[in-house]
């Protein structure tokens, strides 16, 4: 849940509620705001700032104005133009279609790159790269989009495995070990499916990367490191999951990158060497055609 969403939905006292209602109305104005200035601007006092702080789980004024702030200026960036949710009306025709599309899709890709700190990127990596094992808990089409993930990782030698019946998925979260790295992928971040995987692997001292909205949710508390989706859809209210589907695609071709980067010449070397000895497609058009004597022919004559 996002924090102006907590401001509006929980119950607080008369002041509180002074205060809560003063940063709904003027998220823009708090920029070096001190704990004074807003007891002041609302005619409460200081101590009723800090409680509200505390409710709202921070540990002062300052570090829930920092994140507030963070919150309300990545809501007003980015999706001014096209409605995630309705980014196209029955008036429109083809190519208008296609346009907004196309700037949807742009704008998702800068959403998300905002979202993304790199100390979390960075704690991302050495996650997936010290793990003898990982298990990428996703369902429906997040498990669709992950295939391709696994499919790159396992190129390059990675030990990734993809659990997407909900039944399965307790039992290989059960059966983890410290060596273990759970990436768990959740636009809410309250599957409750996953809640007990990522419950199971906290226990088996597993690791747990994650992949969720950037409101506070469950399986983002759990987590030893989350990556936050594009939050712009609804659950159900929208024309389709462009968005969401559009950030994780990112996400995860940002992870398999900052991995292979780790070992680069090694690992491009290494595909390089499998589609020499492997891939035998053949091609009429010269800007994809490989050089080599390989190129063009079938699989069958190269593993001969």
């Amino acid at each position: 849940m996002l924090i102006i969403e907590h401001l509006k939905a929980m119950t607080f006292s008369d002041a509180e509620n002074q205060i809560a209602d003063y940063l709904i109305k003027h998220p823009h104005e708090l920029d070096q705001l001190t704990t004074q200035n807003l007891a002041n601007f609302t005619h409460t006092n200081p101590n009723s700032v800090i409680r509200l702080a505390k409710k709202l789980g921070f540990d002062g004024w300052t570090s829930l104005r920092t994140e507030y702030q963070k919150e309300w200026q990545y809501l007003n960036s980015h999706f001014n133009v096209i409605d995630a949710n309705i980014p196209f009306d029955n008036k429109d025709d083809v190519i208008t279609i296609m346009h907004k599309l196309a700037q949807l899709e742009q704008n998702t890709i800068s959403d998300t790159v905002s979202l993304v700190e790199r100390d979390a990127l960075v704690k991302a990596r050495t996650l997936l790269l010290e793990a003898n094992q990982i298990i990428v808990f996703a369902s429906l089409t997040n498990a669709n989009i992950a295939t391709d993930f696994i499919t790159k990782m396992r190129r390059i030698g990675m030990p990734v495995t993809l659990s997407s019946e909900f039944d399965i998925s307790v039992y290989e979260a059960y059966n983890a070990s410290p060596d273990t790295c759970g990436l768990i992928i959740s636009y809410t971040g309250e599957n409750a499916t996953y809640i007990h995987c990522g419950k199971f692997l906290k226990e088996k001292d597993a690791k747990i990367l994650s992949l969720t909205n950037m409101g506070d949710n469950q399986i983002a508390r759990m987590s030893d490191c989350n990556l936050s989706i594009t939050t712009r859809e609804r659950l159900y209210s929208k024309i389709g999951n462009f968005t969401s589907n559009t950030s994780i695609i990112y996400l995860l071709d940002l992870l398999y990158s900052v991995v292979f980067a780790a070992n680069y010449q090694k690992n491009l070397d290494h595909l390089i060497q499998i589609g020499q000895a492997y891939d035998g497609r053949k091609t009429t058009n010269a800007l994809i055609e490989e050089a080599g004597s390989l190129a063009g022919k079938p699989a069958y004559e190269v593993l001969e």
